[in-house]
């Protein structure tokens, strides 16, 4: 597999972190994440980095997608497509959450077939998760085509281990592992909560109330972080502040909904293919390095 990186230098506000963003070829199911890992890292990194993953890309590479196309919804998935998005999220709680009016429009036309993706989501997440407007259960449909949608990593810990063990064999160096979902954490008064099932530990999920909470009082929000492996990192803040790093230096690839990404492409909601996503630059590692 033929590999790179992006030497593009971010900083955040205080000047105490540099994050690289490291491009690679689209992760197809299947992809050899060890060989990615060499192709890059063999003689990039230090000690004391911290490498940031996209669980998405994890998953994806292992295989954890689910053909929607081929879900029966019932009627509470109907509900939920037909009801709950277009009347509820889209003149109600979208407005409340101070959504743009772009995704309002999507969302007041969700559209019938999507109950598929309801259906995905009482199943595998619940039915508090499947309440959301999208991303429920840390299911996610963006950067994937036709009517795939990526499931949450079983064992983000045991998975970080396991890449910071292979980075400590592949390099010599003590780094740290963190596995990052673009989902939203809030943060008020030292407290932090996600709709994101099974975060960082000091993190609390409140499902679909954390993010009415957050963006109708427009709180503070970053990443969130749901493993780490290695290093020094010991404050929520701190891993809060890099995995919010990481994710705006790796971008939203294709589009940050699977609206924008159709929409990029000029096809249907479902019309995306796998050559498309690959004709995008992606960036499902980013390293933080704390500067000296």
């Amino acid at each position: 597999m033929r590999v790179g990186f992006a030497g593009l230098h971010l900083m955040n506000s205080e000047d105490r972190c540099t994050v690289i963003p490291i491009e690679t070829p689209y992760w197809l199911p299947g992809t050899d994440v060890e060989e990615v890992l060499s192709a890059n890292l063999r003689n990039r990194l230090v000690e004391g980095d911290v490498v940031v993953f996209s669980e998405k890309a994890l998953s994806t590479a292992r295989g954890g997608i689910v053909d929607e196309s081929e879900v029966v919804p019932g009627l509470g998935a109907l509900f939920l497509a037909l009801v709950w998005m277009r009347i509820i999220w889209g003149y109600f709680l979208g407005p409340l959450c101070r959504m743009r009016m772009r995704s309002l429009r999507w969302i007041r036309r969700y559209p019938l077939e999507a109950a598929s993706h309801k259906q995905l989501a009482l199943r595998f997440a619940g039915p508090i998760q499947a309440l959301r407007h999208g991303s429920e259960g840390g299911i996610d449909v963006s950067n994937l085509p036709f009517a795939y949608s990526s499931l949450p990593l079983p064992n983000p810990i045991g998975t970080s281990e396991a890449l910071r063990r292979s980075l400590h064999g592949l390099t010599g160096k003590n780094v740290a592992v963190m596995i990052v979902d673009s989902d939203k954490t809030y943060s008020i008064l030292g407290l932090h909560f996600t709709p994101r099932p099974r975060p960082l530990r000091g993190i609390v999920c409140l499902g679909p109330l954390a993010y009415v909470i957050g963006r109708a009082l427009n709180l503070r929000r970053r990443a969130t972080p749901l493993a780490i492996s290695g290093g020094q990192i010991s404050e929520v803040d701190e891993a809060l502040d890099i995995a919010e790093l990481a994710d705006n230096a790796r971008g939203h690839g294709a589009g940050r909904t699977a609206w924008e990404m159709a929409e990029r492409f000029g096809v249907g909601l479902t019309g995306v293919t796998w050559e498309m996503l690959m004709s995008v630059k992606h960036y499902p590692i980013v390293i933080a390095r704390k500067n000296r």
